[in-house]
């Protein structure tokens, strides 16, 4: 059996009592973040205009917008979802970026719909599945050269689960793996320059992976051997560097969804380490903003060309705050947490911060990729004359230094504040209760209809 055939059967097999209580608790981490995410994120830019663009297109009412409840063709209304859901790049995330909750659950809510209905039992196995082979497809910062990772590797996770969902055959599964192979794409530079390709991207590997299933399901084919073909994913994204054989090593046994990580802070996965360390100075120093004459944030490779350089405040200023380690700090010595509202422009452009910001160095230090992927020191220099240094290893949310249940509440909970009434409060209480008991939920339509 080749490997694509491997990983086709193992998404369209795989069965709940086969997942481990962890991996299951994950997913279900995921979920409750997306939804988060999603009610945050809906009014952000970019969401009416795509929202507008696509209720004029028309078409088939087969799944629901969330939270506007409007009526799309699946693959729409997968497209803004997940668009929506990655907004405020508050959902989760996996090193060296792939955004994995963020198309996956789109997909599926609308493969849900378009099936008729879906138990939770079933939805969270599907979600799993797609969860695991869109982690074990991942690369490293070097293979990704530049891509985009989750237009790469995310792709396939929001087909499977939309595969499974709708029930496809072990060839169809197969075929829709290989259209999605297809679809691979997407470059980081959209993330650099500030743009709303960012969020758009999300939205697009969404829209391929319902797109991809249904369309194996009514009997289109792609490549056979799309990973281990001469000019299978291998070859392009991974620079022939691994053999097929890995994606499959201890398949059903190790789950590499246990790598996903979660923000404890709004904003780039690699700013979350040097966001806690500037809190952890205001806290234990008691320093006020003006107390400090100079910061050097000491970032490896990868995060400083990802968010080293300097700030600048662009067309749409969440996007430059977002990934901007310079803004991190500043705002974080200057308004002592980090917020969803702290990225919104009238607080990025408040002067105490853009002043702040003169003060802060970005140094690029190639010995820290030692440490870790997301190491990070911190220097600051204070009015007295006196430096003190903070290092971390392992920024908060990533394995090793998980978020705690409460942690995961309180992110979904600062969202749903955020979205200010967006959703009853009766709702979101039930929401929660959907999620962490759902394998005893009836038909998941269930949650769509708590998210309007």
């Amino acid at each position: 059996m080749t490997v694509e055939r491997t990983l086709a059967k193992y998404v369209r097999e795989l069965e709940r009592e086969q997942i481990p209580e962890d991996s299951l608790k994950v997913v279900r981490q995921m979920l409750l973040g997306v939804m988060g995410t999603t009610v945050a994120g809906a009014a952000e830019d970019g969401c009416k205009p795509l929202r507008e663009m696509l209720v004029a297109q028309g078409g088939k009412p087969e799944a629901t917008v969330l939270i506007y409840g409007d009526k799309l063709p699946a693959p729409s209304a997968a497209l803004l979802n997940g668009v929506m859901s990655r907004a405020l790049d508050y959902c989760d995330a996996m090193m060296p970026g792939v955004h994995v909750g963020s198309s996956l659950i789109p997909a599926a809510l609308a493969a849900v719909e378009l099936r008729g209905g879906c138990d939770g039992r079933e939805f969270i196995t599907a979600l799993t599945a797609g969860a695991e082979l869109g982690a074990r497809m991942n690369l490293t910062q070097k293979e990704y050269n530049g891509f985009d990772p989750t237009g790469v590797a995310g792709v396939f996770s929001a087909t499977a689960v939309a595969g499974r969902i709708l029930g496809l055959t072990e060839d169809q599964m197969l075929n829709a793996l290989a259209l999605a192979f297809n679809r691979c794409g997407g470059s980081f530079q959209s993330n650099v320059d500030g743009s709303l390709a960012v969020r758009l991207i999300q939205g697009w590997v969404a829209e391929s992976g319902v797109t991809c299933a249904v369309l194996a399901k009514s009997g289109w084919t792609g490549p056979a051997n799309f990973l281990g073909g001469i000019y299978g994913y291998l070859h392009l994204f991974a620079q022939d560097k691994f053999e097929a054989s890995s994606l499959i090593a201890g398949l059903g046994e190790t789950y590499k969804v246990m790598d996903t990580m979660f923000k404890k802070y709004p904003s780039c996965g690699l700013t979350q380490g040097v966001t806690d360390l500037a809190l952890q100075f205001s806290s234990e120093l008691h320093l006020e903003p003006e107390q400090i004459v100079s910061a050097e944030i000491r970032l490896p490779p990868y995060a400083y060309r990802l968010v080293g350089h300097d700030f600048y405040v662009g067309e749409y200023a969440r996007v430059n705050a977002q990934f901007s380690v310079q803004y991190c700090v500043a705002n974080a010595f200057i308004r002592k947490a980090s917020k969803l509202v702290h990225f919104c422009e009238t607080d990025i452009r408040k002067p105490e911060v853009l002043e702040f910001i003169k003060r802060i160095k970005v140094v690029l230090d190639a010995s820290l990729d030692e440490r870790s992927p997301t190491a990070v020191d911190l220097t600051i220099v204070t009015t007295e004359g006196q430096t003190h240094v903070k290092k971390l290893d392992i920024a908060p949310g990533f394995p090793g230094n998980s978020l705690s249940d409460a942690d995961h509440l309180l992110r979904f909970t600062e969202c749903i504040d955020y979205a200010k009434d967006a959703i009853p409060d009766h709702r979101v209480k039930e929401l929660v209760g959907s999620i962490e008991d759902i394998d005893k939920v009836k038909d998941v339509r269930s949650l769509v209809h708590l998210m309007i």
